[in-house]
């Protein structure tokens, strides 16, 4: 095995360089406020989960610099909601041109930043030009007797979709005539988003990026004055001192958090079907808001559901995302690579070791000798595919969601377990059911506390015109997707449409 010619970081770094000097400085990234690129900020060197490489870090910045920058972004925001929506497509289009010129070298900077294997890098980057540019046909009337907020709108995202969250967001936002602010995810994305906004500002669209410790910075980004709006992407516990920050205030508000989604295996017999989305369900290790981490299965189905599944979960493909046999060669097609650090693999790999020490039942557990890796490289970010039956209840593993490949199943005998077990985390975003009988798949399905819920197949989070939410403690705020994102980030006559106190239903999706 061999690094793919022309993928090494320093390469990648060079280019970056050649494309925005002002944004990727011969020591390190700046942050991007006022209109300019600045230099400074407390920077650790970042250290590439996919082999230890070192990489560029994020520069943070204090208190005092992301209130001036939040400021500076109030002034553009007054400028932007003025400016006609023909121009601002024009500006947009324009910028989506220059993303697409670089869209492998946004592609490649992911692989090394968060592990994304190639073909889900791109695919990252893909669905972002490709989304906005939907939204620049569409936004006409998505707008319809609707203004720009009173200030900029202030996003704090995850670091595990940089480009199709975060980027597509924030050019939507500044389509609907808002600047749009972005903390840089602290745990990687940093060079990606650099480059991404530097091609973007150049067009004179009201962006600002800035890095830094959300701890640290969310009393300015979620509680300064100037800010219109704040969307959010990340776990319950930011996402819970988020929402108390926002309690006296009558800000609009767009808090995604993870939930335990569930795919519940009842009265059914399509084995075939469930193996062949078995292995795709572990596509990005499971990082991701929208993966299925836990079988619910019916108890006489055990046999049947572990012949179909443990085959599927065997040819699971991991490693090393750059890797290639012979030079020539082209990039793996990897269902993951690594954690998005070895402080995450460790911990996950340490949970599971004590639930197993407390009970649970080890169905499955992958070999590190089964990835592809290059000769002598750190693996200690890698971790293989798990199964495991019936986790401990003290165990994390039974009530969250593990953010990595570990399933666990657990086992029922009648409907109302199969609901209580697919509903243990207070909502999640969504959820499945493997059911012959649709009608009862259904049925079912109107008890289960998912946001979407899938018949015989996964759901996503959708693109476009998709609505998009969760239930429970999953989701806070307006719900997004088509014209109800743009509706979440303007003003208008018509109510913002999600999860308020107002609303005592939610839209079938």
């Amino acid at each position: 095995m061999l690094l793919k010619s022309g993928t090494d970081w320093p390469t990648l770094y060079a280019r970056c360089r050649q494309v925005a000097p002002q944004a990727f400085l011969p020591d390190g990234l700046a942050n991007y406020w006022g209109g300019l690129w600045r230099a400074g900020g407390a920077t650790t060197p970042g250290v590439s989960p996919v082999d230890g490489t070192e990489i560029a870090g994020a520069p943070a910045v204090d208190q005092l610099t992301a209130t001036a920058a939040v400021r500076s972004a109030y002034d553009q925001h007054r400028t932007w909601a003025d400016t006609p929506l023909s121009e601002r497509k024009t500006r947009v289009l324009a910028a989506l041109d220059a993303l697409r010129e670089h869209r492998d070298l946004l592609s490649l900077l992911l692989v090394w930043e968060i592990g994304k294997p190639w073909r889900l890098a791109t695919a990252d980057v893909d669905r972002c030009l490709d989304g906005v540019r939907w939204y620049v046909d569409e936004i006409d009337g998505m707008l319809a007797g609707r203004t720009p907020l009173p200030g900029p709108v202030s996003n704090i995202a995850s670091w595990n979709y940089p480009m199709s969250v975060l980027m597509h967001a924030m050019l939507v936002q500044v389509l609907a005539g808002n600047a749009a602010i972005g903390k840089a995810p602290t745990d990687g994305g940093v060079s990606c988003l650099t480059l991404a906004v530097a091609l973007a500002a150049r067009e004179g669209l009201p962006l600002t990026l800035i890095s830094g410790s959300g701890a640290k910075l969310s009393s300015v980004l979620v509680g300064a004055p100037e800010v219109g709006c704040v969307s959010f992407v990340g776990g319950r516990d930011v996402g819970g001192q988020v929402a108390a920050r926002l309690l006296s205030t009558d800000k609009p508000h767009v808090l995604e958090q993870e939930g335990l989604n569930c795919w519940g295996v009842w009265e059914f017999s399509q084995w075939e079907l469930l193996s062949g989305l078995v292995r795709k369900s572990f596509e990005y290790g499971k990082q991701r808001c929208t993966a299925y981490p836990r079988y619910v299965v019916q108890r006489r189905l055990f046999d049947a559901f572990l012949a179909a599944y443990l085959p599927a979960v065997r040819e699971v493909r991991f490693g090393h995302p750059l890797a290639v046999a012979a030079a020539g060669d082209p990039l793996p097609d990897l269902e993951y690579g690594p954690l998005i650090s070895h402080a995450k693999a460790k911990e996950l790999n340490d949970i599971v070791e004590v639930a197993i020490a407390r009970g649970g039942v080890p169905l499955h557990r992958g070999s590190l000798s089964d990835g592809r890796f290059l000769p002598g490289q750190p693996t200690d970010a890698y971790l293989p595919p798990v199964a495991m039956l019936a986790p401990p209840r003290s165990s994390p593993l039974h009530h969250a969601e593990p953010f990595g490949p570990v399933d666990t199943i657990v086992l029922v005998d009648t409907e109302a377990e199969l609901l209580a077990a697919m509903n243990a985390s207070n909502g999640s975003l969504v959820a499945s059911l493997a059911c012959d009988d649709e009608a009862l798949a259904g049925r079912l399905a109107a008890d289960v506390q998912a946001f979407k819920v899938g018949i015989n197949r996964p759901r996503s989070r959708g693109d476009r015109d998709e609505v998009f939410g969760g239930r429970g403690a999953s989701w806070r705020g307006a719900f997004v997707g088509g014209s109800l994102l743009v509706h979440s980030v303007t003003c208008g006559d018509a109510p913002r449409y999600g999860n308020f106190p107002s609303y005592s239903s939610y839209p079938s999706v």
